[in-house]
C-alpha cells in the first residue's frame, strides 16, 4: 500500500493588526522601566551606614535612601537627617547626621544641652545629654552656607563638635535621608 504524501504544515501567521498593539505595549513598558531607572539613578541614591553615630535612629548596616532633589527646591531645615561628603572629592565617603544649626546661627553646648543663639533648643525626639561639647563648648558661629550637625548617638559620634568634621558646607550636602530600605524588618520613613 502506498503511503499518502504528507503535506507540509503551514505556519499560521499572526495578522499585523493583532501583533502591532502587543509590540506597542511591550515598547511602552520597556520605555517606562528605562525612564524609572534613569530618574532613580539621577535623583535618588542609597547608602549603607558603616558607623553607629546615628543609633538608635539608624543602626550600622542599615541602608537608607537619599533624596538628591530635596534641597534644590527648598532650604535645609533644622532636625532633618542629611547625607553629606566630608571633602571636595566625589568619591569621598557619605556620612549621615542630623541638622542642628542653620546658616548664621551660633551653636553652643553647655551642661549637656544645645543652645542656638543663646536659647536652649528643645528637640522633637529625646536624645541623651551631651558629655563632650567639643568646639561647641565655647560656641560655633556658622557661615552663610554652613550647617552644624550632630549624630543621634550624641556621646559616640564624630560630628560638627570636632575639628576633623567641623561645619558642613551646603555644597557638600548630598541630599535628605527619607527612608530606611533595609533590613526588611525595619523599613520605615525617617524624620
Amino acid at each position: 500500500m502506498a503511503k499518502a504524501k504528507e503535506e507540509p504544515v503551514k505556519k499560521k501567521r499572526i495578522p499585523r493588526q493583532k501583533l502591532y498593539p502587543v509590540l506597542v505595549w511591550i515598547a511602552e513598558i520597556a520605555a517606562a522601566l528605562l525612564l524609572a531607572y534613569g530618574v532613580s539613578r539621577a535623583f535618588f541614591t542609597s547608602v549603607t551606614l558603616q558607623e553607629n553615630s546615628m543609633a538608635p535612629t539608624i543602626e550600622a548596616g542599615d541602608t537608607v535612601l537619599i533624596n538628591r532633589l530635596a534641597f534644590r527646591t527648598r532650604k535645609i531645615r533644622r532636625g532633618e537627617l542629611i547625607a553629606y561628603r566630608n571633602g571636595d572629592k566625589l568619591d569621598s565617603s557619605i556620612h549621615v547626621k542630623r541638622v542642628i544649626g542653620l546658616p548664621g546661627e551660633t551653636v553652643t553646648i553647655r551642661d549637656g544641652l544645645i543652645q542656638i543663639n543663646g536659647t536652649t533648643y528643645m528637640e522633637a525626639q529625646e536624645f541623651p545629654s551631651i558629655n563632650n561639647a567639643g568646639m561647641a563648648g565655647s560656641g560655633v558661629t556658622l557661615g552663610s552656607n554652613e550647617y552644624f550637625v550632630l549624630g543621634d548617638n550624641r556621646n559616640n559620634s564624630e560630628d560638627s563638635r570636632y575639628a576633623d568634621v567641623g561645619n558642613i558646607r551646603s555644597k557638600d550636602v548630598v541630599g535628605r535621608i527619607w527612608y530606611r530600605s533595609a533590613p526588611a524588618g525595619r523599613r520605615e520613613r525617617l524624620r
